[in-house]
């Protein structure tokens, strides 16, 4: 199982969460999680522990949101296609991408990760260029994993689709 089918499977996205996390609301309200976040640790130079209020409200929401949303009526949002993409990505040890998808997810999701860093440690000396550098990376690198995912899902759709009959199942 993939890293990716793992903390999907963390966060609840089974079944039809999936479908819920398509919701374009659901994505465009958890893009800003990242800087809320940050901005919730450094207010813990004005607010002292109080911060710890912020800070468990954005994690309560960021647990909350992929199933806070009623599944779109449309899949013709970049977001829902994004998050279906997913789907796709979560599953390519039992169902493999197309080669063309297969390198770029991987350099994205490292590229994402390596703004983390500079986010920690620009918390810890209160370095606010540290952080808005680590914010800038991880959110570049993450928005641009959903757009190839986007793209996963307009190659991969279709071609699944083709492969069902008219009942909705597999053709043999």
């Amino acid at each position: 199982m993939a890293v990716e089918a793992r903390m999907a499977k963390a966060f609840g996205l089974e079944g039809d969460a999936w479908q819920r996390h398509a919701n374009p609301w659901s994505v465009y309200t958890r893009i800003p999680i990242p800087p809320l976040l940050v901005a919730a640790i450094w207010s813990r130079e004005w607010i002292g522990r109080r911060a710890l209020v912020p800070v468990g409200l954005v994690c309560a929401w960021a647990a909350i949101n992929p199933r806070a949303f009623p599944p779109p009526r449309s899949l013709d949002h970049w977001a829902s296609r994004g998050v279906l993409g997913e789907t796709y990505w979560a599953k390519r040890k039992e169902v493999p991408v197309p080669p063309r998808h297969r390198v770029a997810p991987n350099v994205l999701g490292a590229v994402s990760a390596l703004g983390v860093p500079f986010i920690a440690r620009g918390l810890v000396v209160r370095d606010g260029w540290m952080v808005l550098f680590g914010l800038a990376v991880q959110m570049a690198g993450k928005i641009w994993f959903i757009d190839r995912m986007a793209i996963l899902y307009d190659d991969v759709a279709p071609a699944e689709a083709a492969n069902l009959t008219p009942s909705g199942t597999p053709q043999e």
